[in-house]
């Protein structure tokens, strides 16, 4: 980990990357973009709206800083979805995998979003409203792409709110309900205005820019309409009404959801080599985690290649390492399995995914979501096409018999999962029509889990939502009884310097979250 950082430095860099959004005095100065022009520079060739959302784009997942990146996505979502775990005892191994909320650990999924996401998109949209309206509607649809994952880490956020100052010289937070609402009506307007150019345009303004869909209105459409659907069942235990009333809006819309591979949502980021590449053979801070060893070898999963590569052992077997465990040294765990390399694209949503969607959506009759069978085994053949690997989808999708194995650790037994425990999912792969609704959703989940690799952000989401697929808790709890090992981590504290520099508005939204500011306070959409 690149992190050998002092205390000092790590506060001038807070202080560089958050002035432009958090601190408060002389805000209309600071918020004044550097790019700004007049509505006639506008015209030409539209650079000087599409460079900002191609950094914004770049930011989602943040592609080109590893050392932020290792924070803002792999040393969380990553390791606390399961699919991943590190072997090195950073700070003495009381850290966020530990339990032991590290204020240094949780900013930058927060600083990131607000220093080269929300700015980016205003600005586009303040100078795209009522001229270029494809321009603006793709600027809220990257700008909710972004967001709801910052919500979904912290909660309440600043949406609605940005840039908007009070006479005490705080911003207000949303409340997570009053953000999602915000998010599904950035989706349906970016939905609607981007349809009136799909029925006619024949070239794309924004193509040049685009890193994903060059520019393909019914690709962006189709996106739109599934991450209306993925937020609709996020919220489906907390606003049942509220996430029907969606999910089937995104069905039923004309252009429809992801159903191709053609269709993922990858943002190509060469030349630059994926970041988990650079954390997993450079820096070998990343490894396997044991619950994809226990599902993916327990299912004889053809995708466990395309994931993962054997443990440095004579045997060539697969090795993950257990979350929260005891590490003394980084040479204990750095010879188990490492990532197998990743493409230069970052992977956000599939089609795979969208039929996992439609598949749970299903199970509660929503209108336009078809036959939860038929929707889950397509997201299988989705995942595996993917892979190019259907002609193993056969076998695969038609056994009922086996399960995710037991979990050894060769060096501390302490850290083993035994057959028998509570947290070894007994999910097995072929549909059953006859099974109960909490069997049938533990499938659906455990395979969109298991298809979503290596959006760890994404299946930590989920599994906070449904408590599937079964993981296991750490063994070490760092955490002074804030959060508890049998619950698992539930979301990351606001950060530090928001409490410097806007305190007044914090604690309005401390206040949202109805519980304490920390790790074992359930969002609001966490109803599980």
């Amino acid at each position: 980990m690149s992190k050998g950082r002092s205390v000092t430095a790590i506060m001038i860099l807070l202080s560089l990357l958050i002035l432009p959004v958090a601190c408060t005095r002389n805000f209309e100065r600071i918020n004044t973009n550097p790019y700004d022009v007049y509505d006639d520079e506008l015209q030409g060739d539209f650079r000087l709206i599409g460079d900002p959302l191609v950094q914004s784009m770049l930011n989602i997942y943040v592609s080109n800083d590893v050392s932020v990146t290792q924070l803002q996505q792999n040393l969380m979502g990553d390791v606390f979805s399961g699919y991943m775990m590190t072997p090195s005892p950073f700070q003495d191994n009381r850290n966020n995998i530990t339990y032991d909320l590290l204020d240094t650990w949780n900013d930058d999924a927060w600083l990131t979003a607000y220093g080269n996401v929300m700015p980016n998109c205003r600005f586009v949209m303040d100078k795209c409203r009522g001229k270029y309206p494809d321009f603006y509607a793709w600027a809220q649809i990257i700008r909710v792409l972004a967001m709801h994952r910052v919500s979904d880490i912290y909660g309440p956020i600043i949406y609605t709110n940005y840039a908007v100052i009070n006479a005490d010289r705080s911003i207000d937070y949303d409340s997570q309900e009053e953000a999602y609402d915000a998010f599904f009506k950035d989706l349906d307007s970016a939905i609607t205005s981007l349809s009136q150019y799909a029925a006619s345009a024949t070239d794309s303004r924004f193509k040049k820019f685009d890193l994903s869909y060059s520019g393909d209105y019914i690709k962006w459409i189709r996106l739109a309409n599934t991450i209306r659907l993925r937020l609709a069942l996020r919220i489906s235990n907390a606003d049942p009404a509220k996430a029907r009333k969606e999910g089937e809006a995104a069905m039923n819309q004309t252009y429809g959801l992801l159903n191709e591979n053609e269709d993922n949502f990858n943002i190509n980021i060469a030349p630059v080599t994926h970041p988990l590449n650079v954390i997993c053979n450079s820096w070998n801070d990343i490894r396997m985690g044991a619950p994809m060893e226990s599902f993916l070898c327990g299912y004889r999963d053809p995708r466990l290649p395309y994931y993962f590569i054997p443990a440095d052992s004579k045997d060539s077997i697969y090795h993950g390492i257990r979350n929260g465990i005891i590490i003394t040294s980084k040479d204990i765990y750095a010879g188990f399995s490492k990532l197998a390399w990743q493409p230069s694209r970052i992977q956000l949503c599939t089609a795979a995914e969208s039929w996992f969607l439609r598949a749970e959506a299903a199970l509660y009759s929503w209108k336009g979501a078809g036959d939860a069978g038929e929707n889950y085994e397509k997201g299988v053949y989705a995942s595996f096409k993917q892979y190019n690997l259907t002609g193993a989808y056969n076998g695969y999708i038609n056994n009922d018999t086996l399960t995710p194995k037991p979990y050894t650790d060769p060096y501390n037994a302490v850290n083993n999962v035994t057959a028998g425990s509570l947290y070894l999912s007994r999910c097995t792969i072929k549909w059953s029509h006859n099974a109960p609704l909490h069997e049938k959703l533990e499938r659906i989940i455990t395979q969109k889990w298991i298809a979503a690799f290596p959006d760890g952000q994404e299946a930590w989401s989920e599994f906070r939502r449904t408590g599937y697929p079964k993981l296991f808790p750490v063994v070490i709890n760092n955490s002074g009884g804030k959060i508890s090992s049998a619950s698992f981590i539930r979301r990351i504290p606001f950060i530090q310097f928001e409490y410097a520099t806007n305190p007044a508005g914090v604690k309005r939204a401390v206040s949202k979250l109805k519980g304490d500011d920390n790790g074992g306070t359930r969002l609001w959409w966490d109803k599980q």
